[in-house]
């Protein structure tokens, strides 16, 4: 409920008079450089300036005109700031607020404060001995430490600090530990690539050891955005216990729980199938694949390759069904097979039939010839493979380069064999000189013109193809049989399955359940060998003696007995000389594995390796089990599950006892945030504010195609013509949390962010509004006990507290069940409709009425006001710290409210409902007096009455209930209605004018305001006239337009019933026109009657 008279700016304080120490020849001069009169000097001293120049809470202004509307959503104009506070000192806020909010300077010097003075921390002594209930503690999902975060992670830190900070307001034993992981794929490659870019040399060309000296180089010089990111977020983590996953703390963690899971059986060297990329020579995880689907024929550019001789611009071809016949043995007969992987026929072992089919029964048991190298190849029966009614039912089989075909090639006992070499070239293995040498793609055109030379080739066809991407790389994966180590984790999942269906582990929203379930019910063992520099280097030795034994292969699985795993080499060194028997260590040879391990290996061990187990210590006794984990859902197998399962088998505790998984964050289209999109908007440029020349220069510098490059940047005009505005840390925070919903995707506009900024603006404005009414108050430290006990409340003071009760409640209910939109939602709905827009505009005569008889009324208004702020403030800090905290620590009485005040907002209690204050009649009749209040303002509006003139009303009800509300608030119906005078229900219908305009609410109630005088008449009907002169042709017009003959057969229907809707609305603003000049000439009769 604002009035036009809140838009208006507030003036600067009027300067002091003079005080009773000072020069008695001191003068004051007034604004027209005349010394002011002792009764101005009075009014001045008691702030009584002109009546216009009333401070108004919200200034900048959301509404109040046209030109105000159509400024509503620009900022104030930005002043230059410069920080002025010594790093990690509070903030000096002596000097007089800002007129307008700015991000910048709100948010500058708290975060370093607070870090400074350790209100981060948690003291384990203290945490040791709590309840579960009683503290709070969580691991940051630790992102790579090549990146920078995107909106996405600023949703992740947005929840975890919310409820960190809200947790540490409750008074619980808070710990939010920091970290980032070392991302062994993406750091190799970026490293590799500036490797390449300044020294013209590869990995290779330096060798290991001083390559990854590189790499710790890159990671201590470029490797901290992401921490100046969770800072200007406002992240309220621990930072004296930062981790990242390849420091000497983790480090020791891998290397103990590798040498766990050996000792326990678990962990094995086998040979298998697996996801290969040739442009980084390493095997990779499910989650680092992207699928590029086809619909058919495609070219596509291979890096790698030297490009196609056949293609004008050397792109190799994809999606097609190329068939091919294989001779069968000592017949003439032709198998037609079909494979959209031409060049893999050099590793085929065998061609299946469906045994059943009646086509194939004659070739059972027999063989077909290889037409390029003459291998002969068995004809297999495969009731589980082979489909016999699509295509010619006859399947190729390479047990070495397809999933589908290895589990076949098991089953049947056939021969592997890898054509390809680590790099993606053909090997001798194929038996084809010809294609030796060849990188895959060349080798499968070459292999297409030779079977066509033979009169084997049958054809090529259009075919729907999913192809398999190298995330870092780009390169197109090959399935690929290498040796690697796996762990076995059926034992893990079954217990981390069981830990969700008995309730020890909660998994939310819980329609993930059957996620989690199908995953670890249908787990395989994890390949957890990467073929890189940068990681962990695994903890396994070969060992042969030295004298006999130089040429034994670590690859063959029969010499897996000679693979060492130990904590150190030392430790290799005395179990390889018991499995070798020898006593003298001289006489063997150790080589350790040079692999590393998945990145996902250390990562599943964050929750209790940054608090240094496997060593016993009081971090790991005070806080693990942590509490929560909160992440995304997109990583609810590939990390989560393996936290689980790693904690179950490692430490026989769960790591957390709940699983919180927050949407994905899309852009405003669903699309996933892809730099490979080009939509991909970091934090720091919304909360900074960004041009739209930096983020175009963004996309040219990324790696996008041209043609996405284009793309994006003509999307990115569209959005953000004039680029980013600065918004700030907390809107950002206050607008992501507002979008989520549990269990759905968040497709994110960041032009409604950008609205949270005003929201900051309008908190900023109200606060500094109403300080100007508490000059003259002194809080107490009791200060809410001591109102509800005094007697001196007002119905709207009494309101105004429930309200805040209420909201205590339902932000309580709605952190605990992690409903931050709906928490978001009540905390704005605070603010706005119950303290801003009913009780401030409320006080405002109480607050003006500085006399003696309204002392006492003041007192309770002033008392209320500054606990609905203070507490308000605190409501809303959880989830936007910094603008809290300025102007928490603005607010009268800082440093005098006692022993239990604190230095920051941050440790202050959150605010609990008292039930007792609680008062439903209060806010009962503040509802019954919304509907008045809105007829009044309605009238007024009808009537276009001027803001500064006020209006007499006239209230009618029937209901004696509604109308003891009336009277008990009169003067609220008459501050909000801006009314001269309220008549409630007069006995004698004479004293109401004839004059009147009139607001029917329902059947018990109605309003009046008395026109007399305010309204010419005259001039309104001529205006209305006018007005209906030009409507009624577009009638016309519209009439003879539709009955034109042929209009029905020649006109649409979607134009037909445009147009009818169009001659509706002519014809019902002519009515409403008509109306208002027959209402306009009855009341100007009736008001010459009354006079």
């Amino acid at each position: 409920m604002t009035t036009e008279e809140e838009t208006k700016s507030a003036p600067a304080p009027a300067p002091a008079p003079p005080t009773k120490g000072a020069d008695k020849k001191q003068v004051v001069l007034g604004p027209d450089g005349k010394p002011l009169s002792k009764n101005a000097l009075k009014k001045l001293a008691k702030g009584k300036n002109k009546k216009k120049d009333k401070p108004k809470w919200n200034t900048g202004g959301d509404g109040g005109g046209k030109k105000k509307a159509a400024k509503a959503n620009k900022a104030p104009e930005k002043p230059k700031f410069v920080n002025k506070t010594p790093k990690g000192q509070k903030k000096d806020l002596t000097e007089e607020m800002s007129a307008a909010y700015h991000p910048e300077a709100v948010e500058s010097a708290w975060q370093d404060w607070w870090e400074q003075s350790g209100f981060y921390k948690c003291d384990p002594a203290k945490a040791k001995d709590l309840p579960d209930d009683e503290k709070f503690v969580m691991v940051i999902p630790p992102p790579n430490v090549t990146g920078s975060l995107h909106l996405g992670h600023a949703l992740t830190a947005a929840v975890e600090d919310t409820l960190t900070r809200w947790h540490r307001m409750k008074g619980h034993a808070s710990m939010y530990v920091p970290g980032t992981d070392h991302a062994g794929i993406a750091t190799q490659s970026v490293v590799e690539k500036m490797l390449m870019k300044n020294e013209g040399k590869n990995r290779h060309d330096i060798g290991r050891e001083e390559f990854v000296k590189k790499v710790w180089e890159w990671k201590n010089e470029y490797g901290n955005k992401i921490t100046t990111q969770l800072r200007s977020l406002g992240s309220s983590v621990d930072w004296s216990r930062e981790r990242f996953t390849m420091d000497d703390m983790c480090s020791q963690a891998v290397i103990e729980a590798f040498n766990r899971f050996h000792e326990k059986g678990l962990l094995y060297r086998d040979l298998r199938l697996g996801n290969w990329s040739c442009a980084l020579k390493s095997a990779i995880s499910d989650i680092e694949v992207d699928n590029l689907e086809l619909e058919g024929r495609t070219f596509l550019t291979v890096k790698s390759h030297k490009g196609n001789p056949n293609d004008p611009q050397g792109k190799y071809e994809f999606g097609v069904l190329t068939k091919f016949a294989y001779p069968i043995e000592d017949s003439t007969e032709q198998l037609v097979v079909a494979t959209t992987r031409l060049e893999t026929m050099l590793g085929d072992t065998a061609v299946a039939i469906h045994p059943e089919d009646p086509r194939y029964t004659h070739l059972h048991g027999k063989y077909v010839i290889h037409p390029l190298n003459g291998r002969r190849i068995p004809i297999v029966l495969d009731s589980e493979l082979v489909d016999m009614n699509f295509g010619t039912g006859a399947v190729k089989i390479t047990p070495a380069h397809d999933p589908n075909d290895y589990e076949c090639g098991k089953r049947h006992n056939l021969e592997f064999i890898t054509i390809l070499t680590e790099d993606g070239a053909i090997n001798a293995n194929g038996e084809c000189k010809e294609f030796e040498g060849m990188m895959r793609y060349d080798a499968r055109i070459a292999i297409e013109q030779a079977l066509d030379k033979k009169g084997l080739l049958r054809g090529k066809e259009p075919n729907k193809m999913r192809l398999a991407l190298c995330q870092r790389s780009g390169d197109i994966l090959e399935p690929m049989i290498t040796p690697q180590w796996y762990v076995n984790c059926s034992g893990m999942a079954k217990r981390s399955v069981d830990a969700v269906k008995d309730g020890s582990l909660k998994i939310l929203p819980q329609e993930h359940e059957k996620t989690w379930f199908h995953w670890l019910e249908n787990i395989r063992d994890w390949c957890v060998s990467r073929q890189l520099w940068w990681g962990h280097q695994i903890p396994a030795w070969f060992a042969t003696l030295k004298e006999g034994e130089s040429g034994l292969s670590k690859n063959d699985m029969k010499n897996n007995d000679r693979w060492i795993v130990a904590r150190t080499e030392e430790e290799a060194m005395e179990k390889a000389m018991k499995v070798l028997n020898v006593n003298d260590a001289s006489l063997i040879q150790l080589e350790r594995d040079e692999d590393v391990l998945d990145t996902w290996f250390s990562s599943g061990l964050f929750p209790f390796s940054v608090f240094g187990w496997p060593n016993p210590n009081p971090d790991l006794e005070a806080f693990y089990p942590t509490s929560l984990l909160e992440t995304g859902l997109d990583i609810l197998f590939f990390w989560v599950a393996r936290m689980v399962m790693m904690g179950l088998e490692l430490t026989d505790k769960l790591p957390f006892h709940t699983v919180y998984l927050h949407a994905m964050v899309r852009d405003k289209e669903g699309r996933k945030m892809s730099k490979s999109l080009g939509n991909v908007i970091d934090p720091l440029e919304v909360i900074h504010g960004c041009t739209l020349q930096n983020l175009l220069d963004k996309l040219k510098s990324g790696n996008l195609p041209e043609k996405e490059i284009a793309k994006a940047q003509k999307d990115q005009q569209k959005d953000f013509p004039t680029g980013i505005p600065e918004c700030g840390s907390d809107a950002l925070r206050y607008g992501l949390l507002a979008y989520t919903v549990q269990g759905r995707d968040v497709n994110l506009d960041i032009k409604r962010v950008v609205g949270y900024r005003n929201f900051c603006n309008k908190l900023w404005n109200a606060t500094r509004f109403a300080l100007q009414f508490l000059t003259d108050f002194t809080p107490k430290p009791n200060m809410l006990a001591d109102i509800m006990a005094s007697g001196k409340l007002a119905i709207r003071d009494q309101f105004m507290i429930s309200k805040l009760m209420q909201a205590c409640s339902k932000m309580e209910t709605f952190f605990s069940e992690y409903k931050f939109g709906d928490a978001q939602m009540a905390s704005y709905s605070y603010w706005l409709d119950d303290l801003c827009d009913v009780y401030i505009e409320l006080i405002k005569p109480v607050m003006y009425d500085t006399s003696e008889a309204n002392k006492e009324t003041r007192w309770a208004s002033q008392a209320t006001l500054w606990i609905a702020l203070e507490a308000g403030l605190r409501i809303l800090h959880p989830m936007m710290p910094f603008v809290t905290e300025e102007l928490w620590q603005r607010l009268p009485g800082r440093g005098t409210l006692g022993d239990e005040e604190t230095e920051t907002i941050m440790l202050a209690e959150y605010p609990q409902c008292v039930d007792a204050y609680v008062n439903s009649q209060a806010e009962e009749s503040m509802e019954m007096i919304k509907p008045i209040i809105a007829a009044c303002r309605s009238l007024r509006s009808q009537y276009n009455i001027p803001n500064k003139i006020k209006t007499k009303f006239f209230i009618k009800s029937t209901s004696e209930e509604l109308s003891t509300a009336i009277t008990n608030q009169q003067d609220d119906i008459a501050t909000l209605g801006n009314a001269e005078s309220i008549l409630i229900n007069p006995q004698d219908e004479s004293v109401i004018p004839k004059s009147i305009g009139m607001n029917i609410i329902d059947s018990k109630s109605s309003v009046a305001m008395d026109l007399t005088g305010l309204i010419n008449y005259k001039s309104e009907i001529e205006k209305l006239t006018k007005a209906l002169k030009k409507t009624q042709p577009q009638i016309d017009a519209m009439k003879k337009k539709i009955s034109m003959p042929g209009y029905e057969e020649n006109v649409s229907k979607e134009l037909q019933e445009s147009n009818k809707k169009k001659l509706e609305g002519y014809e019902k603003k002519a009515s409403e026109i008509e109306i208002a000049i027959e209402n306009f000439k009855k009341l100007a009769l009736a008001e010459e009657e009354g006079k």
